[in-house]
């Protein structure tokens, strides 16, 4: 029995034992993808088994075994409808399958989805006031309360592996590793990944015009910082291995008013728009980098004359990935 077979049979149980685990109510229809645009569903992570997450896709007309796969992550209006269709294109172009994530706001709020489920216990809405005619939230960190959620298990991260390895398995994948993109929440939620879980078969990792970061930074608490989160030198030194990509918008700036855009002492710091704090974290990455003797492969691409807008960025995301 050779490796692909072994692995086929593994992944099967896998799948199989997770079905009863969960019992015959969260079952789920196989998944199942037509040529074209379409979705699946699949089940949710640890701590989140009886919900259900909308996978979008589109697999291009060229489709093979040796098809390239693109996850491609939401901003916070979680509509992985309209980021799949932003990557059609390029799904047909460069025979690339595009598989989109879609979690529901009333299970996954910003604790589960922008921070990946890596707090617990929130309590951040009596800190939270909206400034009128504007696209600013301002936080009081002395009015919210959490606690860090140390047990990986439960963060959202594992789910990218698992919805590859679904489909790999469904479809009979060559590939080993995927890429990623994502925009605005997206773009925090990658970051994030790459930094805190580095483990995944992410392969590239695009995280584009994030409102905001969480700076390897062991002065600085979670979730801005590192402070008061597990991560060992071995796991930082092995994110640093990741191909993260800081990917911004040179007009996402002081100007920018699409997308919410949060604001506190310690952010702010960061800078005031999405632009400065997309530099402020790469640096501040390096430094740390260079500072512990970690082998840095993170970069940082600017993209001229695009904003906050998640359809123009993907199309620069587009060809900085697959146009040869």
């Amino acid at each position: 029995m050779n490796f692909k077979i072994i692995s086929i049979v593994i992944n099967f149980l896998l799948l199989l034992f997770t079905t009863l685990l969960f019992g015959q109510e969260h079952q789920l229809p196989p998944v199942k993808l037509n040529f074209g645009s379409g979705h699946f569903y699949m089940v949710g992570g640890q701590g989140h088994e009886t919900d259900t997450i909308t996978i979008y896709y589109h697999k291009p007309k060229t489709f093979s075994a040796k098809t390239r796969v693109l996850l491609v992550i939401p901003g916070s209006g979680r509509n992985g409808d309209d980021y799949r269709d932003a990557w059609t294109e390029t799904s047909e172009r460069y025979d690339v399958l595009i598989l989109s994530p879609s979690y529901p706001e009333e299970k996954y709020p910003y604790s589960n989805y922008h921070l990946g489920s890596t707090v617990k216990d929130v309590n951040i809405y009596k800190g939270i006031t909206f400034k009128r005619n504007s696209n600013q939230v301002f936080m009081d960190e002395k009015a919210i309360s959490f606690k860090v959620n140390n047990n990986t298990e439960e963060w959202l991260y594992n789910d990218f592996d698992r919805i590859f390895e679904t489909v790999k398995l469904n479809l009979r994948l060559e590939q080993e590793q995927y890429d990623m993109f994502g925009h605005s929440a997206g773009g925090q939620i990658l970051h994030r990944f790459a930094l805190l879980f580095p483990h995944s078969k992410a392969n590239r990792i695009l995280a584009s015009n994030a409102g905001s970061y969480t700076v390897p930074d062991t002065n600085v608490s979670f979730p801005f910082g590192l402070k008061n989160i597990e991560i060992s030198k071995a796991s930082l030194s092995k994110s640093f291995q990741k191909k993260l990509v800081i990917f911004l918008g040179e007009q996402d700036d002081e100007n920018e008013r699409g997308g919410l855009l949060l604001r506190s002492k310690t952010v702010d710091k960061q800078g005031l728009h999405r632009l400065a704090r997309g530099h402020y974290f790469y640096t501040k990455s390096t430094e740390f980098a260079k500072r512990h003797k970690y082998n840095s492969k993170w970069k940082l691409v600017s993209i001229p004359n695009v904003g906050h807008n998640q359809r123009k960025m993907a199309a620069a995301a587009a060809a900085y990935l697959y146009k040869m």
